[in-house]
């Protein structure tokens, strides 16, 4: 759906980073316009946030030829990129990826966003570990802002969409932290929880069986196990991931979870669809 260009802002004399939105050519042109709606979104949504760890969106351009979002440019490589490349990383290093995420996925939700596309390819790593959450182009705000998924349409990666989400396109903060939770299994693991041979054999397993248990992730599992809980009310919430996150960041094991129900940090205005 899209390309991103490196190019050079002649009045700032600075790079930046611009995505050009190519919609395929079968789309209908209505489904053009939505596309085109989408693009406008996802500019107001990254709009709304102004944190480190989210790729900044300086300005969204149309032409008679698309439209074209101009962002920060962040010399980097994806997280799917790094673990392609280089083999999935140690979970203390992965857990420190997870807290940069985490903090961007909880600016979002106090800003009243849902990412709804968590996935290591829309986290990015620079030389230096500046770790940032890209991509909001399936971003929703809970006013119901730009919810534009038809009915029985769930857009997004199978491998990294939560399971009620999948079943009933139901959004909520609890969805992108389920998200996360299969954004650091593949980090570690070097696959996704529901890693199948097609799409349809992904959502088949996401709706019937326990995500594969991990292998590689060592002190990280009981976050892992904690945010890919089916059920959202016993999944962990953002304030208890933290803790957990930085113990394994700095190289310890995190401390048992405490029993009873974890409080879910919902967006103050209501859930998204």
């Amino acid at each position: 759906m899209g390309r991103v260009w490196r190019a050079r802002d002649e009045m700032l004399h600075r790079d930046v980073a611009v995505k050009e939105i190519v919609a395929p050519g079968w789309l209908t042109e209505s489904e053009r316009d939505e596309v085109h709606r989408r693009t406008l979104r996802e500019a107001r949504t990254a709009a709304r946030l102004d944190h480190p760890h989210v790729v900044r969106v300086y300005d969204v351009l149309a032409d008679w030829d698309g439209h074209w979002l101009v962002m920060e440019y962040v010399p980097s490589r994806s997280l799917q990129q790094i673990v392609t490349a280089d083999g999935p990383l140690e979970p203390a290093r992965a857990a420190r990826v997870g807290l940069a995420v985490l903090a961007a996925l909880r600016a979002a939700h106090a800003a009243g966003v849902l990412h709804r596309d968590v996935k290591p390819h829309n986290v990015l790593v620079t030389a230096d570990d500046r770790v940032v959450l890209t991509d909001f182009g399936l971003a929703t705000f809970a006013s119901g802002d730009g919810a534009m998924t038809g009915p029985g349409m769930v857009l997004g990666s199978p491998q990294f969409v939560a399971p009620e989400r999948a079943r009933s396109g139901v959004s909520d903060p609890r969805t992108d932290l389920w998200s996360l939770g299969a954004t650091l299994y593949a980090a570690v693991e070097g696959r996704s929880p529901y890693a199948r041979a097609d799409a349809m054999a992904t959502l088949s397993a996401l709706a019937t069986e326990p995500p594969d248990p991990p292998r590689r992730a060592g002190p990280l599992t009981p976050v892992l196990t904690g945010l890919l809980h089916r059920d959202p009310a016993r999944r962990l919430a953002a304030a208890e991931v933290e803790p957990l996150l930085r113990a394994v960041a700095a190289g310890g094991s995190p401390a048992p979870r405490p029993t009873g129900r974890g409080t879910p940090d919902l967006l103050p205005t209501g859930r998204g669809a």
